[in-house]
């Protein structure tokens, strides 16, 4: 579990990394994308967005390509991850595809796992399983999806039950039968990096584990006390925005509209489509909201690639990572391939 401490922000953290064996250039490299809507754009368009983007990181050689799970936000175009997998699946022939992540509490284990089979009977051989334990943005969506916060938390003894039903092991056969098992991976924050060492997982972290004091202790907690399942070893996936562009002002720009969006949601309570640049700076920003955004952009990898190097490099010293997940959103489309192409350049 992590221990708690004054909350710095990730340009903070990353600055003061320690030296470790691993080199950046030894990190893979994948993207996460979100479904992320536009103001003034049909919906559907964030989902074709995604997987016209999975095609792209395909041919410029990223090693895989996730997709999350988020229910009835009106800045995320997609609440099925199974669903949207199979259409980048169909698209794509070598990148590995996955979950970032299904929220297990929201699903039987069975089911989950019968998604995950198909998807691998479709795509043999690149699909893994990202899993997080959320139960809903706000308290209507936990209603909608029939989950309490004081319910008994059964997340461990889930996992242990999925993974049975992936690997062939379970009280019952998942169908299609398992021809190899799903790799699984956790998404974890605090006390889900124990409970990935406890059951031999693969865990990526993101958001307010990188900005802990004790993000270095935590993950050499998670190494040292790993307990291997059937020859698994410890890995690490860290997960932020990366945005890259030609300098560091430009960078910035095309991070403001997911920075605005994070900031606005902490007074509507809604997290809310991607508005562009010029709408937002036209917009009144009072003193609270100014700083949250300022917070968010320096959280955020954004920048030329000098900085985005530099920065990365730190990153990979601190935590040891074995793979960075790219989590970027822009409001330009174009400027989001640019900003995916420039950053598998600087790594290759």
């Amino acid at each position: 579990m992590l221990p708690t401490g004054p909350p710095r922000t990730t340009a903070a953290v990353i600055g003061e990394g320690q030296q470790s064996s691993r080199r950046w250039g030894s990190v893979r490299l994948s993207l996460l994308d979100r479904s992320r809507t536009r103001a003034g754009h049909p919906d559907a368009e964030a989902v074709t967005g995604t997987v016209e983007r999975a095609v792209h990181a395909e041919r410029l050689g990223y090693e895989r390509f996730w997709v999350a799970e988020h229910h009835a936000v009106p800045g995320i175009g997609s609440g099925a991850p199974a669903v949207l997998l199979a259409a980048v699946g169909a698209r794509t022939s070598t990148i590995r595809i996955g979950s970032g992540g299904v929220m297990l509490p929201l699903h039987q284990p069975l089911v989950v796992a019968e998604q995950a089979l198909l998807l691998e009977a479709l795509h043999p051989g690149r699909v893994d399983l990202g899993l997080g334990r959320s139960l809903g943005f706000t308290r209507p969506v936990r209603e909608a999806l029939r989950r309490r916060a004081d319910e008994p938390d059964t997340f461990e003894d889930d996992l242990a039950e999925l993974r049975g039903y992936v690997d062939g092991t379970g009280s019952v056969t998942a169908r299609p039968a398992a021809v190899r098992p799903v790799p699984l991976h956790l998404l974890a924050t605090g006390r889900g990096i124990a409970v990935a060492a406890r059951l031999g997982l693969p865990v990526v972290v993101g958001g307010p584990v990188l900005e802990s004091d004790q993000v270095t202790d935590a993950l050499a907690d998670y190494r040292r006390e790993f307990r291997p399942h059937r020859g698994s070893t410890p890995s690490v996936t860290v997960s932020l925005d990366v945005t890259l562009a030609d300098d560091d002002a430009t960078a910035r720009e095309l991070a403001l509209p997911e920075a605005w969006a994070m900031a606005r949601s902490r007074q509507t309570g809604e997290f809310g489509a991607l508005e562009s640049p010029a709408t937002i700076r036209a917009a009144a920003w009072g003193d609270q909201v100014r700083r949250r955004v300022e917070e968010s952009l320096d959280r955020a990898v954004a920048g030329g690639p000098a900085t985005v190097r530099r920065r990365l490099e730190r990153l990979a010293e601190l935590t040891g990572a074995d793979e960075l997940l790219a989590s970027t959103s822009t409001y330009d489309r174009d400027a989001l391939l640019a900003s995916d192409a420039m950053l598998r350049e600087l790594v290759a």
